[in-house]
């Protein structure tokens, strides 16, 4: 946990940045960024340098090489724990005009953080600010993970919080839910095919440290999460940047969080390699057809990315991997001919386990678009007996512009501290989805359809054209609307307005 000391450090630090001159609350981090990864380029010279000094042999790697750089000063001066302690001038001479050519040119470490960092550039804009964040940066025991990791998820939720960066930051409470829900083992690859801050791989990451804290005492298994576990993809390379550093700080030693166009021609799709997809993809719209990927096309024809993105999860997968994915609303309902097309596919060639209907505001305030998670797993061969379906309505915040959250911190997220009340229900049904998920081959199947959740069987699926929606299905006692909560009321209505909305959009596109 963070202290209030360091939440007013980073809060001070942050708002010198910006009365400094930079307003982009992504160049911020990504220069926060590049300082940890000098700090942690020190830190593995000095490990080395110990080793050495122990066993009287020569080190193994210099990553910090003797002798001088192309301007005459030494390598060693560019290292954290010498820069630090100088003047805040001649700090910023050495890291504007040696350190940050050294991280273009050296390639750092070999990971796939210095493969980011080759781009790096430098624009803190004076020596006193560039002082006051090493000194922040200084105070933080990097050898505790859950403190350093903390610290850059504070730093990223200040993204979410300053306008129109946010929609890479899926909401960490939904990101935990989906990781809950998919239940990642020691053995699974995991892969990001949109991975921005790298938020479902880490939480994955720490689900699998809390679950199956074993596979650290085995060397084969600790050696698969630290360097083979973890997949993303981003086209933007602050993004591959942040996230790498965001893996990094939460203990993953080298995971590969590349730059792909994931639904680009240009780059080969690595067909069945992965058992586990989580993942939140942009919805852009259309892509043009001439630089979208010909095999994904030919799963279903489409320029919409929400559908290209199911098609392709579908690929990337091994039969047998699951996927738990977020989608819009129209991917549950639209009436073309490729939404169709699709749906069948997740319901007769695959299993489609669950579809999760999310609060209209759960991605607010930057999209108001209603969304949904799908739960599917591949089998190429069928296997969807009944689906369950589950309505969610709130998930402990407000589902305002301002996300204010609704419950104590003890009461919030997906397994609260103390159990819920039936009126803090009503404002967190996180524990609820993953109680009754459990419960989705049992007690799930006799609930009728006017519960929160229940199943509806594969052939009424397929009778209504493979429509997904939770509200074709469910059933409303009208001599009870009463009885309905007014919050529930208004989320149910607001809902139905959406996916009103989605269909006349889909109408007016084919009209086109």
């Amino acid at each position: 946990m963070l202290t209030g000391e360091i939440r007013s450090q980073v809060d001070n630090v942050w708002n010198s940045f910006w009365s400094g001159g930079i307003a982009n609350p992504l160049e911020v981090i990504e220069q926060i960024t590049y300082l940890l990864f000098l700090r942690r380029l020190d830190e593995l010279q000095t490990l080395e340098e110990n080793k050495s000094a122990k066993s009287g042999k020569p080190m193994e790697r210099h990553i910090f090489p003797m002798g001088n750089d192309s301007k005459g000063r030494s390598y060693q001066d560019v290292r954290w724990s010498r820069f630090k302690n100088t003047s805040p001038q001649e700090m910023y001479t050495i890291i504007s005009e040696h350190v940050f050519p050294f991280l273009r040119e050296l390639g750092g470490d070999g990971s796939t953080y210095s493969q980011q960092m080759q781009g790096a550039r430098f624009t803190i804009p004076t020596p006193a600010l560039l002082a006051k964040v090493v000194d922040l940066l200084d105070q933080i025991p990097m050898q505790d993970r859950d403190t350093k990791g903390d610290l850059y998820e504070y730093m990223l939720g200040k993204i979410a919080s300053a306008g129109q960066n946010g929609q890479f930051r899926t909401p960490r409470h939904i990101i935990q839910l989906m990781v809950e829900l998919a239940a990642p083992t020691p053995k699974d690859i995991i892969c990001d095919p949109a991975s921005g801050t790298c938020g479902f791989l880490v939480v994955a990451g720490e689900y699998v440290r809390q679950h199956h804290p074993e596979l650290f005492f085995d060397e084969r298994s600790r050696e698969h999460f630290h360097h083979q576990m973890f997949h993303g993809y981003d086209f933007d390379n602050t993004m591959l940047r942040i996230g790498s550093m965001n893996m990094l700080l939460h203990g993953v030693e080298n995971p590969s969080i590349t730059y792909r166009d994931s639904l680009s021609q240009d780059y080969a799709l690595e067909e069945e390699q992965f058992s586990l997809i989580l993942a939140n993809p942009p919805f852009a719209g259309s892509l043009d057809y001439d630089s979208t990927a010909r095999d994904l096309l030919a799963v279903v024809k489409t320029k919409k990315t929400e559908l290209l993105f199911l098609a392709l999860f579908l690929k990337l997968l091994k039969p047998g991997g699951r996927a738990a994915v977020i989608v819009p609303d129209g991917v549950l309902f639209g009436s073309s001919k490729a939404h169709k097309d699709l749906r069948r596919l997740l319901v007769e060639e695959q299993k489609l386990d669950a579809v999760i209907s999310l609060p209209s505001g759960a991605f607010k305030p930057y999209a108001g678009v209603s969304t949904a998670i799908l739960v599917f797993t591949k089998t190429n061969s069928g296997g969807t007996d009944s689906v369950w379906f589950y309505n969610m309505l709130a998930d402990g915040w407000s589902l305002d512009d301002k996300r204010q959250p609704l419950l104590e911190a003890d009461k919030l997220g997906t397994r609260p501290k103390a159990p819920l009340t039936g009126d803090e229900h009503s404002k967190n049904n996180l524990p609820d989805v993953l109680a009754r998920w459990q419960q989705r081959e049992t007690d799930e199947r006799n609930n009728p359809r006017t519960a929160q959740s229940f199943t509806v069987p594969k052939e009424e699926i397929a009778a209504t054209g493979y429509d997904l929606s939770l509200n074709r299905y469910k059933e409303v006692v009208h001599e009870q609307i009463d009885h309905i909560p007014p919050a529930q009321l208004i989320a149910e209505l607001k809902q139905l307005d959406n996916e009103i909305q989605v269909g006349l959009a889909e109408l007016e596109g084919m009209l086109k």
